[in-house]
C-alpha cells in the first residue's frame, strides 16, 4: 500500500498538530526504527484529525484516547512557540533528512535507505548516478518519483475504477472488484490505488495457489493499456503503475486476489483507517473473537482461536462482535 498515508486534510482543524506528529512518526519509522513511537504518533494524529473542534492545550489533548503526557507536552510547546525543538534538531540532521527523502521512493525501505546514506547517497540526484545499485522496483520508483508524490484526485480514481471493473467483469462476471483505502472512505484524494479482487470459485483451503496464480495473471493481462509498468506479479498480488492518459501522472496500482470466504475481512482491513482497525480488533478481543485481514474467529476457553465464522458481508463482522456498524466514510479516525 501507499508509503505516504497521512490523516492531515484541508478540513482538519488540527492539521498543524497532525503535520508535526506525522513528521515525527516518519522519523521514528525510517531513522530511529522505533515502531512503538511511530504507531503512537500516527494514532495521536488520527485522533486529532477526527475532531470537529480545534485543540486549545496539551491538557485538553491528554483527555483524548491515544494521547499521553509526552505528546501533550509537544502540543503545548507548539502552541506556545509555533515550533518543536525535536523537529528542529531532526531538520538539522543531514543523515535523518537523507534517509527520510530516500524512503519516499517506492521500493526503498528504511534499512535500504540507511545503507545508501552510509555509502554517500543523499537524494535523487545521487541515485541517478547509481542506478546499477537499484533493483527493478526501486528503478520504477525513481523513474516515476515526481508522479508518485502527487495525490490522486477522487474523480481520476473513479475513472480508473470504471475501467478496471469493465475489463475484469467483461472477462468474467463472477469476479468482485473493490477499491479500498482512503478512496473507499470517501476522501477527496488518495496516495495510490489499492484494489481487492475475488472470484466465486476461489476459496481458502481449496488449493488457493493453483487457482490464484493463473487467475491473477489473466486479470493483469486484461488490464494491459491501463497499466504501463509491472513491478511484480505473484500468486495473489500484483504491483504496478497505471495511467489514464499521457496528459496525467503515473499512479501506483496494487491488486490483491483474495479467497471469497476471506474477502469481507480483507475489504474491512484494507479500507482502514489504521486507528479504526486497531479499535475494532481490540473490541473483538473483548467480545471473545480475534479479527484480522483473513478471518474472524472465536477464542475458546483455552485461549486458542477456533474455526473462522462464516462472513457474507462487512456488516456480519460488526454484528458478530456487537460493534455499531460504521459506513466506510465514518472510519476516518
Amino acid at each position: 500500500m501507499s508509503k505516504r498515508k497521512n490523516p492531515c486534510e484541508s478540513e482538519n482543524l488540527n492539521a498543524d498538530f497532525c503535520e508535526f506528529l506525522m513528521e515525527l512518526a516518519e522519523y521514528e519509522k525510517n531513522v530511529s526504527r522505533n515502531i512503538h513511537k511511530f504507531n503512537a504518533y500516527r494514532k495521536a494524529a488520527g485522533v486529532l484529525a477526527s475532531l470537529s473542534k480545534r485543540i486549545e492545550s496539551g491538557e485538553e489533548a491528554k483527555k483524548l484516547n491515544g494521547i499521553g503526557e509526552k505528546i501533550a507536552k509537544k502540543i503545548d510547546e507548539f502552541i506556545h512557540t509555533g515550533k518543536l525543538k525535536k523537529l528542529e534538531n531532526i531538520h538539522q540532521d543531514e543523515k535523518a533528512q537523507a534517509i527520510n527523502m530516500l524512503t519516499r521512493i517506492s521500493g526503498i525501505g528504511p534499512v535500504k535507505a540507511a545503507e545508501m546514506v552510509k555509502n554517500g547517497i543523499r537524494g535523487i540526484d545521487d541515485l541517478e548516478k547509481y542506478k546499477h545499485l537499484l533493483n527493478h522496483h526501486q528503478l520504477i520508483g525513481l523513474k516515476y518519483f515526481e508522479d508518485f508524490e502527487k495525490k490522486i484526485p477522487r474523480s481520476e480514481i473513479q475513472e480508473i475504477e470504471k475501467k478496471l471493473k469493465s475489463k475484469i467483469l467483461n472477462f468474467d462476471g463472477q469476479f468482485t472488484v473493490t477499491i479500498c483505502g482512503s478512496y473507499r472512505r470517501g476522501k477527496s484524494e488518495s496516495g495510490d490505488i489499492d484494489v481487492l479482487v475475488t472470484h466465486t470459485s476461489l476459496k481458502e483451503g481449496e488449493n488457493k495457489k493453483k487457482h490464484g496464480e493463473g487467475m491473477l495473471r489473466k486479470i493483469v493481462d486484461k488490464l494491459k493499456g491501463l497499466y504501463i509498468e509491472e513491478i511484480s506479479l505473484g500468486d495473489t498480488k500484483f504491483m504496478g503503475v497505471c495511467r489514464l492518459s499521457e496528459a496525467l501522472p503515473a499512479r501506483r496500482l496494487d491488486i490483491r486476489l483474495i479467497p471469497c470466504n476471506q474477502y469481507h475481512c480483507a475489504v474491512l482491513y484494507f479500507t482502514g483507517s489504521d486507528v479504526f482497525n486497531k479499535n475494532m480488533r481490540t473490541h473483538a478481543l473483548e467480545k471473545g473473537f480475534t479479527l484480522n485481514e483473513y478471518s474472524l474467529r472465536p477464542i475458546g476457553a483455552t485461549g486458542v482461536p477456533g474455526e473462522p465464522v462464516p462472513i457474507t458481508s462487512e456488516e456480519d463482522i460488526f454484528d458478530y462482535i456487537d460493534y455499531p456498524y460504521k459506513k466506510p466514510e465514518e472510519r476516518n479516525l
